[in-house]
């Protein structure tokens, strides 16, 4: 049963000024939720969400709130083939365990399925709000899934911050990061970005869709499976943000 991510959350509090030169600001609430079916015993699915919620400028904090909540209900409500439809956290939840149990009555023998959400604080600033989310879902198989993202927002509106509208000129960044790249997995200069073992389609460099910030660090990482094999885990690129500044577009 596949179960696709894209996403979110939050840890902290970041003040700005707007143009009237009022303060914005933008406090979180944390929230922590288990749901299970009613079961006995360690054959019981399960869902754990530890998120954040923005308390602070309505315009602004009712923008990321939805995109946040949105970013949930997707992932755990992606089992689109049985047509369950969530448009709350809670009963996207209960979907997921839901869709246990019916494929359970058809493979009696089916380990519980099980999903995780973490969400961290990355970076905060004047210019942006970077989000780093995993997600861990098992839903049969040898094993689960983890995937990294990031949510990039604009602090003074809310909205999200594209890899296009945070970047000046991707394909100059997409050069300067595959140079970065080729320099810490050994991969000489002229030979393939594949020629050591990874899975860049048609042997040609690209970013991935995570990125995101920390507060010293670009950080590019590309999950398991999108470049090489599920053992080789997340692969990450940390690049200083002194060194990334003429590419952003702040």
């Amino acid at each position: 049963m596949p179960y696709k991510i894209k996403f979110l959350f939050i840890l902290f509090i970041v003040s700005i000024s707007c143009k009237k030169e009022e303060s914005i600001t933008l406090t979180s609430k944390n929230f922590s939720e288990e749901f299970k079916e009613n079961c006995k015993g360690d054959n019981c699915a399960k869902v754990t969400i530890d998120y954040i919620k923005f308390e602070g400028e309505k315009v602004v904090v009712d923008k990321i709130n939805y995109t946040i909540g949105s970013s949930i209900i997707y992932f755990l409500n992606s089992n689109l083939e049985k047509k369950l439809i969530a448009s709350t956290i809670t009963e996207a939840a209960n979907i997921f365990i839901k869709g246990y149990e019916a494929d359970r009555k058809e493979f009696p023998d089916l380990s519980p399925y099980d999903a995780e959400l973490t969400v961290l604080n990355s970076k905060t600033s004047s210019e942006i709000i970077s989000v780093k989310t995993r997600f861990y879902s098992y839903t049969g198989g040898a094993h689960g899934n983890s995937i990294f993202s990031f949510l990039n927002f604009d602090p003074k509106t809310g909205n999200v911050m594209t890899t296009n509208s945070i970047l000046k000129n991707k394909k100059e960044f997409t050069d300067f990061v595959e140079n970065i790249f080729r320099e810490k997995n050994n991969i000489p200069e002229g030979e393939s970005i594949n020629s050591t073992g990874f899975w860049f389609d048609k042997e040609t460099f690209k970013l991935p869709e995570t990125i995101g910030f920390s507060e010293t660090n670009l950080v590019i990482i590309y999950n398991q499976y999108e470049i090489a094999s599920y053992a080789d885990g997340p692969i990450e690129v940390l690049i200083p943000i002194e060194e990334v500044k003429p590419y952003l577009n702040f």
